[in-house]
């Protein structure tokens, strides 16, 4: 029977995992509520439409509120996957890069949320994480297959 096995670390990429829980489920979660309840836009509404919401000011800004952490949760698994397969091999550096994203994202998140679309770009710093997990990903990849050729 195969084991696996994973580096003494990588407890560290588990916090990282968690940390993401908490910023897109907590944090960006209640961030959607209280804009709910801030705008007048009620469940089981996904956006504030004219009909739900007939104050156009209010209507942007919910929507940039939503779409912030709807944005994050569309993105999440694709992190997630690719921290977990990081961190596999390099369990300090991906948990480092999970949690530069992590952060990024709660930049994104608070500059979407101010009813300016443009200033969600505030985040960019989640893609030096996301990057850096990509990179991980390929240079074990192409170190796998380059094992088999041999």
């Amino acid at each position: 029977m195969a084991t696996v096995s994973f580096p003494a670390e990588y407890g560290l990429v588990a916090g990282a995992v968690a940390v993401s829980w908490f910023v897109h489920h907590g944090m960006m979660a209640v961030g959607v509520m209280n804009a709910r309840k801030k705008y007048g836009v009620s469940y089981p509404d996904l956006y504030a439409t004219a009909e739900n919401c007939p104050n156009a000011e209010y209507r942007k800004a919910f929507n940039c509120v939503q779409r912030g952490h709807q944005n994050s949760l569309e993105n999440q698994p694709i992190f997630l996957a690719l921290l977990l397969a990081a961190g596999a091999k390099h369990p300090v550096t991906a948990a480092a890069a999970g949690l530069i994203y992590s952060l990024g994202k709660v930049f994104y998140f608070r500059g979407y949320s101010t009813g300016d679309p443009n200033k969600r770009m505030q985040g960019g710093l989640s893609y030096l994480g996301l990057f850096t997990l990509v990179g991980i990903c390929v240079k074990t990849g192409v170190q796998a297959v380059m094992g088999l050729l041999q």
